[in-house]
């Protein structure tokens, strides 16, 4: 995916310009390190002169530095605003870089969430470990980098204007000298080139793996291959650590090789002045700011060099960041969605090109209030893909979605304004999602926001929520737990079963007139089925419109309407393989 004319992996320069300006905190941050990089070089360059003034004083004319109160408190002064400075980059840099990746990443996850579950570069877990650790690479590059950048462009140019002013011989060797360490730094940079991002790849690679590998687990254990894929993950990891360490390697490479160049052109400029004062052709006042200000101008850019490594790492994890946020959202509808309580949502032979070759497709669909439709086929024909696509978070590249209303003309799904769309969804994955709290909150925060505002005192909440219980079997876990057993982040705390009763009470609570379960029975037992397949027969009876994604024959047998999903070959797969 194009990113404003820029290819993946092509870098702008050492500062992102979509960090200053897309993220008002990076922003923010560049304009507070520019002024105290401007505060430092002054109080750089004033300690440096009071420093000479003193010296030379007491070695040229015995004088002491009490005889100058003055220069002292001025001394003093600038060394204690620029040791201020320093710490507020310090503490601001770190504030400054949480909220700077708190704001990216919220702008990543969201994106991608309007994007799609399956779409682009971000996709799942690809955009979890993005928003994770990969993000989190910004950290040492706001921090260290940018600052000690911004330090190089005020502090070098001002340190070495003053030494030009007070002595021309020592200017001309510190700027003949200064552009080696770039060089010695671009020449580190080529080894280690394209180094963080396969680092980044590589990172986010094992993360996909494992998030893969612990969501397929109970699966897996099922069939008894739990041991089968802890090889790839081992390799994975072992790329990720000889990565990391090879990074390290340079990192301590390129550090040992700025120091010993910037001591040698230090020491240039040192013995150039101490020859001078030998043989009487320069002042001692001067020749002192000269030899404090030198280590100065060499710092800034040692520094750079020494946080190089961060940089790359930080600008890696930018463009991974801005890829997925220049991916182009589909367009918003901005049709309210009728009452799906007197509509039908209605498929003509949709299909979806997939990234293995293969493209779900399936013959046309109607959901109808009052009626189960299933869904079925075998493993990977892409139900869930389909499911998806009805509600509305994927484009199919075939066929068409509409909703009819009741004697109404039938409006396409792209037209629709989504959020109006899904505030009549209940979305039930094989593994529910569920917020924090009591099981009582966790099922009143379900019900509409009137009765959800009064669900502990109002009678009729009370007796929806215990019938919502019964009918789903949670009442029995009621009993056993008691209603304030604390739930935590995904239902932690209760077994599956226990998460998949509180889910199916929360759907049957909630005004959701269009209900969708993937897999609902695929890791339950018998007893625990027949709750699910009692919940269908409640939703049913309550007029709902059901979409189940369904392989047992129970389930099967409670549809109204089974529509059969098979993959075949995509057009694309089909070109490549004729090529």
């Amino acid at each position: 995916m194009s990113r404003t004319g820029t290819r993946p992996g092509t870098r702008r320069g050492p500062i992102d310009p979509r960090l200053a300006s897309q993220v008002r905190a990076a922003r923010s941050h560049l304009v507070l390190s520019t002024v105290l990089g401007l505060v430092q070089s002054a109080c750089v360059i004033v300690t440096a002169l009071a420093l000479a003034r003193l010296g030379s004083d007491l070695l040229e004319d015995r004088v002491p530095p009490a005889a100058s109160p003055r220069l002292l408190v001025l001394l003093a002064a600038a060394l204690a605003v620029r040791a201020g400075a320093v710490l507020v980059q310090q503490r601001t840099g770190h504030r400054a870089a949480t909220r700077a990746i708190a704001e990216l990443r919220a702008r990543v996850v969201g994106h991608a969430a309007r994007r799609g579950p399956r779409a682009g570069a971000g996709r799942g877990a690809d955009v979890t470990a993005l928003a994770t650790t990969g993000l989190e690479r910004l950290r040492p590059y706001l921090v260290g980098y940018v600052p000690q950048l911004l330090l190089a462009a005020t502090l070098t140019p001002l340190c070495l204007v003053v030494i030009g002013v007070l002595d021309l011989t020592s200017a001309i060797i510190a700027a003949v000298t200064l552009p080696l360490v770039p060089v010695f730094m671009i020449l580190v940079g080529r080894l280690t080139e394209g180094r963080s991002e396969r680092l980044l790849a590589d990172m986010r690679s094992l993360w996909t793996q494992l998030l893969d590998l612990v969501e397929g687990l109970p699966t897996l254990v099922a069939l008894g291959r739990e041991r089968g894929p802890e090889r790839s993950v081992r390799e994975l990891g072992r790329r990720h650590h000889a990565s990391a360490m090879g990074s390290l390697r340079y990192a301590f490479l390129s550090a040992m090789v700025l120091e010993l160049l910037a001591t040698l052109c230090v020491a240039l400029i040192a013995v150039s002045i101490g020859l001078r004062l030998v043989y009487g052709q320069m002042d001692l006042a001067p020749a002192l700011a000269i030899l404090v200000l030198a280590p100065e101008v060499y710092l800034p850019l040692r520094a750079v060099g020494q946080q190089y490594h961060a940089s790359t790492d930080g600008l890696a994890a930018a463009d991974a960041a801005f890829a997925v946020l220049d991916e182009p959202l589909p367009a918003p509808g901005d049709v309210p969605a009728p009452d799906l309580r007197s509509s039908i949502l209605r498929a003509d032979a949709v299909s979806v090109a997939s990234r293995t070759g293969t493209a779900p497709h399936a013959a046309a669909i109607a959901l109808e209030p009052g009626r189960i439709t299933a869904l079925t086929g075998p493993s990977g024909a892409g139900k869930t893909t389909l499911a998806h696509v009805l509600l509305g978070l994927l484009h199919p590249d075939a066929g068409g979605v509409e909703i009819v209303p009741s004697g109404g003309t039938p409006i396409p799904l792209e037209q629709i304004d989504r959020a109006s769309l899904w505030r009549q969804v209940a979305y039930l994955p094989q593994r529910p999602v569920l917020p924090p709290g009591s099981i009582r909150e966790v099922l009143a925060a379900a019900l509409p926001a009137p009765a959800a505002a009064t669900a502990g005192s109002s009678g009729a909440a009370q007796r929806a929520i215990a019938d919502a219980a019964r009918a789903t079997g949670l009442d029995a876990v009621i009993v056993q737990r008691g209603e304030d057993a604390p739930v935590g982040r995904a239902g932690a705390g209760l077994s599956l079963g226990e998460r998949q009763r509180l889910a199916l009470a929360r759907a049957l609570l909630s005004p959701a007139q269009l209900v969708v379960l993937d897999e609902p029975t695929a890791h339950l037992d018998g007893a625990s089925e027949q709750v699910v397949l009692d919940a269908l027969d409640a939703f049913r009876a309550a007029g709902r419109t059901v979409l189940v994604i369904a392989h047992r024959e129970t389930l099967l047998a409670r549809a109204d309407a089974v529509v059969a999903v098979h993959a075949r070959a995509s057009a694309d797969s089909t070109e490549e393989a004729a090529a």
